[in-house]
């Protein structure tokens, strides 16, 4: 198979990851990868390896028809411009499948959200679902990873939440399975490389899914020190995290998680990580055991 592969946001977290284990664990030439970014200078390190790099502006419709050109396959990574007011990221995203469309790409690829289906309490799940249907509609066959919550966005509200003793939620009984971001990034550039090229939706958790209790719990017996849920209302909680300083918009944001979860929208635990990548999955303990110290303080 000599399919040309496009990672698009390849500067950041995921994008890099990805990558990575195209590279490392696929063992996929390097002049078979395309790594796109704004900032071309932020990969100098995949272009000493033999990786092709271009600059690709979101915002810029020719510079992404230019990007895409003589890419097979193409993985949109979500950006993160996030702009409740205006839809900035579904106009980007919209751009982007465009400019797949132009360039002749045969197969795309998206890290969406689960379940962002308009009914989402997640205030920018249009986002993702406006992206699901315009790749729907440019009749490219298509892969979505619908990811899960990261371990690593626990690092948003557990170290706040282990120095005061107080973990303070709106998600009642709700249950996340998150996953480790490696975890998903390897599942995802599995499916880039696979050689299949039917129309597919997967979605990706961790393991084992958990109440926030569950997991204070858990927080409890690896750092030994005591945590405390809290349940509070999402208008309490948007107080309370406007008042630690965070932006209105984005606290609504953080707030909208907690209503997602306890409307249990984010409860499914699937194997598709495990089954994409071929590797068992993080745990949650084992997140916490290996961040330990970040976490506590």
């Amino acid at each position: 198979m000599t399919e040309t592969l496009l990672v698009t946001g390849a500067s950041g977290q995921l994008g890099r990851s990805v990558i990575n284990h195209l590279l490392d664990s696929l063992e996929v030439p390097p002049p078979r990868i395309i790594a796109t970014t704004r900032n071309p200078e932020n990969l100098a390190d995949l272009a000493a390896r033999g990786v092709t790099i271009r600059a690709a502006d979101f915002d810029d419709a020719a510079s992404l028809k230019a990007a895409f050109k003589g890419a097979d396959k193409v993985l949109i990574i979500s950006t993160g411009e996030i702009d409740l007011a205006n839809g900035k990221r579904l106009r980007q995203h919209e751009n982007a499948v465009a400019a797949a469309k132009k360039a002749g790409v045969s197969h795309l690829l998206y890290t969406s959200m689960p379940n962002p289906e308009p009914v989402s309490p997640v205030l920018f799940a249009n986002d993702h679902y406006g992206t699901e249907q315009a790749i729907k509609a440019s009749g490219i066959a298509y892969t979505i990873f619908r990811n899960g919550w990261y371990q690593e966005n626990m690092f948003m509200a557990l170290p706040q939440a282990i120095a005061s003793g107080l973990w303070y939620t709106s998600a009642g009984d709700g249950r996340i399975a998150h996953g480790a971001r490696d975890d998903m990034a390897a599942a995802i550039a599995a499916g880039l490389a696979a050689v299949a090229n039917e129309s597919k939706t997967y979605t990706l958790t961790g393991p084992q899914a958990y109440t926030t209790a569950e997991i204070a719990s858990l927080v409890s017996e690896v750092t030994g020190k005591p945590l405390h849920v809290v349940p509070v209302s999402d208008e309490a909680l948007t107080e309370g995290v406007k008042a630690a300083g965070v932006p209105e918009d984005f606290a609504r944001i953080i707030v909208s998680f907690d209503a997602n979860t306890r409307a249990g929208r984010i409860a499914m635990v699937t194997d598709a990580v495990e089954t994409l990548s071929g590797r068992k999955s993080k745990t949650l303990k084992q997140f916490l055991e290996a961040n330990k110290a970040a976490l506590a303080g």
